[in-house]
This record gives structure tokens, C-alpha cells and sequence, in this order.
């Protein structure tokens, strides 16, 4: 077996997405004085098993449905190219949810067994974001689908299992919309470079929908809102000196907006992943910063 194919399927570039809210989340439980590093833990591998399981699954039921075209524009994709098969993709997709899932259930020990309920939720998504009788990256709701699942969730989330409180949602909910926000713009990213593939097989991506130009747009608004919501929810306990890390950011998000509207194809590719280490930095400075006591 080649294990290439399998890192590729994997989507290294973009696994920071599901890091980041983890990430982003050990900075506002510190703040509350209560970061605890074995949920954290957990919730950090969770995160990232979830993240590939709906890789995988969208490689498979992408290549089933014959959205999939050999030569594409985007990352190679295994199955389509015949580098797995899809029996096998299929077999990894959910193998690896089961461990997934297996994985989730330990933080009941932390959250209580009503965290089934987020599982399942999470599970469904991993799955129903590419399958099922509604794919959501398939009529333009996986934008909202990562604000929720990529911010709202895992920094909501992770950062209630190790304080036990929902008190920190002054400084978390907006915390974790502006990281889900971040997040979206990656998948702008790769549905801007893929709109002439998607449309050609009826998938109906916000980039479809409403175009290039709206979006390159709603990428630059989601970066300056992301913004705001982080200065809401630091400004009166982040050291002045630290909130320069916001200013790097900003400025690393035009730039990258830039490429966006002059890049198409191929060279889009790395914008993807720049996206994905922007976000990254953001929930890194945020647990930097929100640490500071």
C-alpha cells in the first residue's frame, strides 16, 4: 500500500483549521485560570481526527457522485486518480470515525454524558458535509457549517471542559466565531479555485452561488469582523504591547485577500494553506495572549 496517497487524502495543509479552535480555546480557559492539559488534550486529538474523517469522506462520496474529474485544479485527489480505491476509502472513512467517536467518548469523564449529543452532532457533520440527501458543501451552507464546527463548537467546547462553567462566554463565544470566520475563508479559498469544476458537475458552492467577486469580498469582510470580535473580547485584558500580534494579522490578511482576487487555478493552492497558518497564528497569539495573568 502506498501511504502518499493516504497523506495526501489527509489534507495536511488544511489541519490547522481543526487545530486552531482547540488552540484558541487552552488561551481562554488560562485566562480563567483553569486550563487543564488532559481534556485539552483530547479534545486537540478529537479535533483533528474529525477534520480528516470529513476529508476522507468527501474524497469518497466526491468521487462516487462523480463530482470528481482526473487532472483537477485542486489537490490530487487518490481515489479519483486511482491511487486508492474507493472500497478502501470508504473502509478508512469510517474505521477512523469509530475511533473518532471512541476517542470523543472519554471526555465524558469531563463534560458528562449529555457530550453524546455533541458527538453525534460532530459525527453528522464529518459525514453529512459531503453525503447524505443534502450535502452541505453542495448547496453553499458549509461556510456556515465551519463557523459553527471549526469555531463555535471546538472553542465553546473545549474550553467548557476544562472550566466547567459557561461564565467564559463573554470572552469565548466571540472568541470563537471570529476563529470559525477565519476558518470559512478557507474554504473560499479552495471553492474559488474549484467554481468552474463545481459548476460544471452542479455543485453549488456560495462560490457558484453568488460568484468570485462577492466572495473575494465576504473573505476580506470575514477577516476584518474576526477583528473586531477578537479586540471585543480582549481589549480590556490583553497588554497594548500584545495586541500588536492583531495588527500583524491584519495585515497578513490583505495581503493574502490580494492574492486571492489576482491568483486563480493552481496558484491558489498555496493561498489555501497560507489561509490555513493565518488562523493557526491568530488562536496561537490568542493563547499566548490570553494567558497572560
Amino acid at each position: 500500500m502506498k501511504i502518499k496517497p493516504w497523506i495526501e487524502a489527509m489534507r495536511l495543509r488544511t489541519l490547522p483549521v481543526s487545530a486552531a479552535g482547540v488552540i484558541a480555546a487552552a488561551g481562554c480557559a488560562a485566562h480563567y485560570g483553569s486550563f487543564k492539559p488532559v481534556p485539552w488534550t483530547i479534545c486537540l486529538i478529537f479535533a483533528v481526527m474529525a477534520q480528516i474523517v470529513s476529508n476522507f469522506a468527501n474524497e469518497y462520496f466526491d468521487f462516487r457522485n462523480g463530482l470528481d474529474r482526473k487532472g483537477r485544479e485542486g489537490f490530487r485527489r487518490g481515489v479519483t486518480e486511482g491511487d486508492i480505491s474507493p472500497n478502501a476509502m470508504r473502509n478508512a472513512t469510517f474505521g477512523l470515525l469509530a475511533a473518532t467517536c471512541a476517542v470523543g467518548c472519554s471526555l465524558i469523564c469531563w463534560g458528562g454524558w449529555w457530550l453524546i449529543l455533541v458527538g453525534i452532532a460532530i459525527a453528522l457533520f464529518a459525514i453529512a458535509y459531503s453525503a447524505g440527501p443534502y450535502p452541505l458543501s453542495h448547496h453553499g451552507l458549509g461556510d456556515i457549517a465551519v463557523v459553527i464546527f471549526f469555531g463555535i463548537v471546538p472553542v465553546v467546547m473545549t474550553t467548557y471542559l476544562q472550566t466547567g462553567s459557561w461564565d467564559m462566554l463573554q470572552v469565548t463565544l466571540p472568541v470563537s466565531i471570529a476563529v470559525g470566520l477565519i476558518g470559512t475563508n478557507v474554504l473560499i479559498v479552495n471553492n474559488y479555485r474549484d467554481m468552474n469544476e463545481d459548476k460544471a458537475v452542479g455543485k453549488r458552492t456560495t462560490v457558484v452561488i453568488f460568484g468570485r467577486k462577492k466572495m473575494s469580498k465576504v473573505y476580506l469582510i470575514n477577516g476584518f469582523i474576526a477583528l473586531l470580535l477578537i479586540e471585543y473580547a480582549t481589549i480590556a485584558t490583553v497588554p497594548v504591547l500584545w495586541q500588536l500580534g492583531m495588527l500583524v494579522y491584519i495585515n497578513i490578511h490583505y495581503l493574502l485577500w490580494m492574492s486571492l482576487k489576482n491568483g486563480s487555478g493552481k496558484q491558489l493552492n498555496p493561498l489555501l494553506g497560507k489561509t490555513a497558518m493565518l488562523m493557526l497564528f491568530v488562536s496561537v497569539w490568542l493563547l499566548a495572549s490570553l494567558s497572560i495573568r
